[in-house]
C-alpha cells in the first residue's frame, strides 16, 4: 500500500509540474540590440555563433566577457551575441558595457519576457554554441573558457 501511495504521489506531482516545450534543435533569434540594430541569428548561417546569457551583477559573467570577446576577435568563423538577462535599465547596461567593452552585439532580455526559442537559463552565465548549420552544437552552464569553445568547435 505504501508503494502504491508513493507512486500515486509521484504521478500527481509529475502531472502538476509545469510542462516546458523542448528548445528547438535549430533555434531562431530575432532581437534588437542595445544600440538599436536588428539581430537575426539566421543571418549567421555558415558561422559558429556564441549565444551568451549574462548579467551586470554576475561576477563569473563579467570575468568571461573579455575571453569571449577575444575568442570572437581571433576566430574569423565565429561570432557572438550577448544576451543581458537582466532587469536593469538599458542605459545602465550601456554604461556597464562602456567600462567592459565587448567585440560583439548585446541585447537585453528581461526575466518576464524570455526568448521564445531558448530555454530559460537556470543560472548565469549560460551559453549556447550554435553550429554553422544553425543547430545547437553545445550548451554550457557556468563560465566558459576559450579552450572549451575551441574543443567544441574542433579547433
Amino acid at each position: 500500500m505504501k508503494l502504491f501511495a508513493s507512486s500515486l504521489l509521484l504521478a500527481v506531482c509529475a502531472l502538476a509540474a509545469p510542462a516546458f516545450a523542448a528548445m528547438p534543435a535549430q533555434p531562431s533569434l530575432k532581437i534588437t540590440t542595445l544600440d538599436g540594430k536588428p539581430y537575426d541569428l539566421a543571418t549567421q548561417r555558415g558561422h559558429w555563433v556564441i549565444v551568451n546569457f549574462w548579467a551586470t551583477w554576475c561576477a563569473p559573467c563579467i570575468k568571461e566577457l573579455p575571453d569571449i570577446s577575444k575568442f570572437v576577435a581571433t576566430h574569423p568563423n565565429v561570432s557572438a551575441i550577448g544576451i543581458a538577462y537582466d532587469d536593469t535599465d538599458p542605459a545602465d547596461i550601456r554604461t556597464f558595457l562602456q567600462k567592459h567593452p565587448v567585440s560583439f552585439p548585446v541585447a537585453q532580455v528581461t526575466m518576464d519576457k524570455p526568448l521564445k526559442d531558448f530555454d530559460t537559463p537556470l543560472g548565469l552565465p549560460t551559453t549556447w554554441l550554435i553550429g554553422p548549420d544553425g543547430k545547437v552544437a553545445k550548451h554550457f552552464t557556468g563560465p566558459i573558457k576559450p579552450a572549451m569553445l575551441s574543443a567544441a568547435i574542433g579547433r
